[in-house]
């Protein structure tokens, strides 16, 4: 009796001990991405007086309550972009090391905690705290009672709890159109379980259409990207002879712009000290003028005709100076950068990229036949997952270590390709120039994408590893035709993106020798 006592006790006290060092774990965790979001929040926040250094107390603290809440909400969006590498590496890591020391805090339950921590983290800020947050930075309080930081909390309460209700009650019609659960009277004891989940599907399903446009557009426009950052190789051209040509035809037209100015100061000058001839009383100069009016009036025509022509061209001219101060700027850089840099950094990038999409195409490929033949299983999944028993990658550590790879790929071109689509030009965060209302979207935008990341990972065949917790028990995961339609058209868009990314020069000049043609036709 005692040894099972003893026995009892030590599995109790190990349970204690596995649950501190797992909430360490997600502190250290909660912490460093928070510091993170921080760093990155701080960078494109507006510092002007309308928004941070007011003479309010309370707009002060509003301030400060709403920008802890957005930075919060950027670090569990970058939890759930690192949910599916972290335990894809975690996998290999307990099989590469499997009676390791160092390794033992790294379990099944540890991975399950973190995707159920960042799940419910996830409609905390999605459903709670973006919401309240912009309610309480526009809350001025009800009219009649005293100002104050109470007031605006009373507005921003029962402002949510109105909105929340309406929320609330359209989900259980949806719920109850699509046939999740039978409309009753009592529908809101299954908040919990049905409809909060159901509203969490759907947002995830616009998640995951989302990033069907703007992945295979961010493909195209990483390239884009890349090309812009990176200097490229220098074939058969003499840098140092082009900057000089460039800052002596710079130089030239300053010139031509300083005697335009000088001239038109003269003309001006000229023209103000002149006396136009005395009219008739009607408006209109009289019909016989002297020969010396007469020749003043067509020197005077002559030199408002030249006044204009040196208008139009000194704006040609400053067009061109712009031009010639851009070119000049990007040859400058052409001439400090290495050459390493200039020979090998670009094209690794370029081949880097391709290599990646090829690769991305021909998983989506193969996952659709296998889906169209039955191999492939659905992405539903609720069984209990256990890490370190058997690679999930034929390829062992490598293929792991390429499906992470390809995860965080699919993620820069999903964000690349979101905000560079025309309707986001006026939301799309600039450095030290965006409002709190602008971040408050923002880090709504990038924790919808990220939230849909590991379901369009795993849609598409990307990676093997099963969504666990409460991500895997997303209804529409288990719909056969939404699965194999998203296959489809994600790997059809691709195509036909890059397609036309590759093949538009080429295309652009067919159309001009055709028409070429047909013109000396």
């Amino acid at each position: 009796m005692e040894e099972e006592e003893e026995e009892v006790t030590d599995l109790k006290l190990q349970l204690f001990h596995n649950t501190v060092r797992e909430h360490i774990i997600f502190l250290l965790l909660i912490i460093l991405l928070y510091f993170s979001s921080y760093v990155v929040v701080s960078r494109f926040r507006r510092r002007d007086r309308d928004d941070l250094y007011s003479n309010d107390e309370d707009e002060v603290l509003v301030y400060r309550i709403s920008f802890w809440l957005c930075t919060f909400t950027l670090a569990v969006a970058e939890g759930a972009a690192m949910l599916l590498p972290v335990s894809i590496a975690s996998n290999e890591v307990l099989l590469l090391y499997p009676n390791s020391y160092y390794v033992k805090w790294l379990n099944s339950s540890l991975i399950q905690g973190l995707w159920n921590h960042v799940f419910l983290f996830s409609n905390l800020s999605l459903f709670i705290f973006l919401p309240f947050v912009y309610l309480f930075s526009e809350s001025t309080g009800f009219v009649g009672h005293k100002k104050g930081i109470l007031a605006r909390v009373y507005e921003t309460f029962i402002v949510f709890v109105l909105m929340a209700i309406i929320v609330l009650v359209l989900t259980a019609v949806l719920s109850a159109v699509f046939g999740i659960e039978k409309f009753q009277f009592f529908w809101f004891l299954n908040l919990g379980s049905v409809h909060l989940p159901f509203l969490y599907s759907c947002v995830s399903f616009l998640g995951v259409m989302l990033m069907l446009i703007c992945t295979p557009y961010g493909f195209v426009r990483l390239f884009g990207v890349v090309n812009q950052v990176l200097v490229r190789p220098m074939l058969l051209r003499d840098v140092n002879e082009e900057f000089s040509a460039f800052y002596m035809e710079e130089a030239s037209v300053k010139r031509k712009l300083a005697n335009i100015e000088l001239h038109n100061v003269s003309i001006l000058d000229a023209t103000n000290g002149s006396r136009l001839p005395k009219t008739n009383g009607i408006g209109r100069p009289p019909s016989y003028l002297p020969q010396p009016l007469l020749h003043h009036s067509l020197a005077h025509l002559y030199q408002r005709k030249t006044l204009a022509g040196n208008v139009d061209e000194h704006q040609m001219l400053n067009e061109r100076l712009r031009e010639l101060d851009s070119e000049r700027k990007e040859l400058d850089k052409l001439r400090k950068s290495s050459t390493f840099q200039r020979t090998f950094v670009y094209p690794l990038a370029m081949l880097l990229l391709l290599f990646c999409t090829a690769v991305t195409i021909l998983l989506v490929v193969q996952n659709t036949l296998e889906l169209l033949i039955g191999i492939k299983a659905l992405p539903l999944s609720t069984r209990q997952f256990t890490l370190g028993i058997s690679s999930l990658s034929k390829l062992g550590p490598v293929g792991a270590g390429m499906e992470v790879c390809l995860i965080f790929y699919l993620g820069a071109t999903s964000v690349v390709g979101f905000y560079s689509m025309p309707f986001m030009s006026n939301v799309r965060p600039k450095r030290r120039q965006t409002s709190l209302p602008q971040l408050m979207l923002n880090c709504g935008f990038m924790l919808v994408l990220s939230s849909a990341l590991p379901l369009l990972s795993r849609i598409i065949g990307i990676t093997n590893f099963d969504l666990l917790g409460d991500f895997g028990a997303i209804e529409w995961l288990g719909n056969f035709q939404i699965v194999l339609l998203y296959n489809l058209v994600f790997g059809t868009t691709t195509a036909l993106c890059l397609a036309n990314k590759f093949t538009a020069t080429v295309r652009r000049e067919l159309r001009a020798r055709l028409t070429a043609l047909f013109l000396l036709a």
